[in-house]
């Protein structure tokens, strides 16, 4: 019940980088380690992207450019709408 709430307060920010040799690494930023076990959720994701990706200084990074789809995608992993930010 406690990671429903918490999933909920989250202040969820997705952006775009451009990397070595041009590559666009999509980074998930803002969501709070002690509540909410980052790796299962950058696991969640990779799976659905069909990418590779880390957790890094409470950072989900995830090859490739999925800014377009990743706020459903995170809506589907409970995550209120109103608090994920898409750069």
């Amino acid at each position: 019940m406690c990671e429903i709430i918490a999933k909920e307060e989250q202040r969820i920010k997705v952006r775009g980088v451009k990397r070595k040799f041009g590559k666009i690494t999509t980074l998930v930023e803002g969501i709070d380690e002690k509540q909410i076990d980052l790796k299962e959720v950058a696991k969640k994701l990779k799976s659905r992207f069909a990418c590779g990706g880390t957790v890094k200084n409470n950072v989900i990074e995830l090859q490739g450019d999925h800014r377009a789809a990743i706020k459903q995608e995170l809506i589907k992993l409970g995550f209120a709408e109103e608090t994920i930010d898409v750069e």
